[in-house]
């Protein structure tokens, strides 16, 4: 049977090497049989290596793009060179791979487990708190299967956990008959709100209005609190902090929308009719929001003379 995690390990020195050539990829393939003949022979698992491999090579601008939105104190070049790839393997296999052959969590304490045969005294804390906020941001797929074990480390007295307050908006716009709405687009793929954090004595209403303004250059009214989410997430330097959303269902004027601020982790805004919206790939709590949204501007809008 193939030892997946000595398997891992052979990618990673090889991505060690790829790195330290300035990310050639020539060769690539050829360094990985050879790093497998010499340090697992008969191990009969070349081809997940590969398949690793080539999220990382295929994938790395946006995966760094994904580590440097995670743990903004920590430009990629200034990580040293293992943690860097073990958590470039990490999130290729998070965000790539197939959740049904690694679940989620798998990959992310496999990574852990790297860091902490390879990295320094600090790196499997580092890698799990970037690969942890990674999973959060992404709806934490396949949290049902979390071992017990796993869920007795996690668990936390979230009470005591410092909050960071954040606000954000649902963005509806109409032109005629039709309804539109404005979504931004995230480096992990999916459709959502834009929405940024509550600064000094503002309110949530008065954070949401900056943020879009900022954001996406919109104009917008607040007609009414559509939600809250508050979930745990892992900062690199900070450890478990407790992140607490507003959102807002709001109107704009409908007009040409851009993306101010690229600093955020996203790298698209665009309006979308109501038939639009159905195929768009959203996280499940943006998905609830909209369709509660929908159904109350429709009705408004069946009932208009």
């Amino acid at each position: 049977m193939a030892n997946r995690h000595l398997s891992r390990s052979i990618v990673l020195q090889t991505l060690f090497e790829w790195d330290f050539k300035g990310h050639q990829t020539e060769g690539v393939e050829e360094m990985l049989e050879r790093n497998e003949g010499e340090f697992a022979p008969g191990n009969e698992d070349l081809q997940f290596m590969k398949k690793i491999l080539s999220y990382v090579i295929d994938k790395r601008e946006i995966i760094d793009q994904i580590i440097e939105k995670a743990a903004p104190e920590w430009p990629i070049e200034k990580i040293n060179a293992v943690d860097r790839n073990i958590l470039r393997m990490g999130l290729g296999e998070l965000l790539f791979g197939d959740h049904n052959e690694v679940p989620p969590k798998v990959a992310i304490n496999e990574a852990i487990e790297l860091a902490k045969t390879f990295g320094g005294d600090s790196s499997s804390r580092f890698v799990n708190g970037v690969l942890g906020a990674v999973y959060k941001e992404i709806g934490e797929p396949g949290k049902d299967q979390t071992s017990k074990r796993q869920k007795k480390l996690d668990e936390v007295d979230i009470a005591k956990l410092p909050v960071e307050q954040k606000a954000g908006a649902l963005i509806y716009a109409r032109d005629g008959e039709e309804l539109y709405f404005a979504l931004v687009h995230d480096i992990f793929g999916y459709w959502t709100l834009s929405k940024g954090g509550v600064e000094g004595d503002e309110t949530a209403e008065q954070a949401a209005i900056r943020e879009i303004k900022e954001e996406c250059n919109l104009d917008i009214t607040i007609k009414e609190k559509i939600g809250e989410s508050e979930y745990v997430a892992s900062h690199p330097e900070k450890g478990k902090i407790k992140k607490r959303v507003t959102f807002f269902l709001a109107e704009s004027p409908y007009v040409p929308v851009t993306l101010e601020n690229h600093s955020g982790g996203l790298d698209d805004v665009r309006w979308f009719t109501l038939a639009e919206v159905a195929s768009l790939k959203m996280y499940d709590d943006v998905t609830g929001y909209m369709a509660n949204a929908i159904t109350t501007l429709v009705g408004d809008n069946s009932g208009a003379e």
